[in-house]
């Protein structure tokens, strides 16, 4: 059974939710257990997701308990039977279908620290190449501390994919896959020309004040660089999941706090939609 193994960042929770509860031909769903994954693990629950937790390290051990069908309790007799071999067919071909899945949410606070982002993001691609198919990058370029991963990575012998909008761009940063990929961003910051703006997702939102008391925030979660006179509209995108429901209360917290208009924006989650797809569907075609 093939295995996408997915490397996020935590920015990305609603997007995961809405992926992996839409996925119905799961063969395993597999979160690495961490303090990063409660979020996930909680909205992926409140969706009746079926799933299991397990240290990285004991990760492989799990993907070899999951194989095998029950299936295979039809007697031959049966199986001379028109019914039951058009059943057993299906189901080979059904099962054909199926992907093991394994999630790895990284530290929002990697983010202070590009270098540490990069550290962490290539130890464990290498960690988690060994029982994977393809790795799926849950995040964007990030101000190119992974853009050359293509590159970096191009002996592995297991494939990255990436977030990629419909132009084929790995999508700048979670904000920009929020709006649908770069193209999008970029018109959303023409729209506020001449007034700067913050872009709010549920998840930014719900984590910057948290970060910044954690004192592991980057520039993007500093109240300091929040309180700049010229930053004074909160963009709020909507994106049409709605798994964190003090989201608009967040962002009126925010925006009074500090003295901005709220403005709301369309979202998107197709480049989370697409980006999984094609991963999932490349993987199928190569399993180990």
């Amino acid at each position: 059974m093939p295995v996408l193994s997915i490397i996020a960042c935590g920015m990305f929770e609603d997007e995961l939710t809405y992926v992996l509860s839409q996925d119905q031909e799961l063969k395993q769903l597999i979160l690495v257990d961490n303090r990063e994954s409660m979020g996930l693990i909680r909205k992926l629950k409140s969706e009746n997701c079926v799933l299991r937790t397990a240290p990285l390290d004991r990760v492989p051990m799990l993907l070899q308990s999951g194989h095998g069908s029950g299936f295979g309790l039809l007697t031959k007799p049966l199986m001379a039977l028109p019914f039951f071999r058009k059943l057993h067919e299906d189901m080979k071909l059904k099962a054909g279908q199926k992907v093991t899945v394994v999630v790895n949410v990284l530290k929002l606070a990697l983010h202070a620290d590009l270098e540490l982002l990069k550290s962490e993001v290539y130890r464990n691609i290498r960690e988690m190449a060994a029982f994977s198919d393809g790795i799926l990058i849950f995040y964007g370029s990030c101000g190119h501390a992974l853009g050359k991963l293509d590159e970096d990575f191009a002996d592995l012998g297991c494939p990255l994919y990436f977030m990629k909008d419909c132009s084929g761009e790995t999508v700048e940063d979670c904000i920009s896959a929020a709006f649908g990929g770069n193209d999008a961003y970029a018109e959303a910051m023409l729209t506020c020309r001449g007034t700067g703006a913050i872009y709010l997702t549920p998840m930014w939102v719900s984590s910057w004040g948290q970060m910044e008391n954690e004192g592991k925030s980057s520039v993007d979660f500093d109240s300091k660089y929040l309180k700049d006179p010229k930053y004074c509209v909160a963009g709020k995108i909507d994106t049409g999941l709605g798994y964190d429901p003090d989201f608009h209360k967040n962002v009126r917290e925010f925006a009074c706090r500090f003295n901005m208009e709220v403005r709301k924006m369309k979202g998107s989650v197709e480049v989370a939609k697409r980006s999984y797809e094609h991963a999932r569907k490349a993987v199928i075609g190569t399993p180990k």
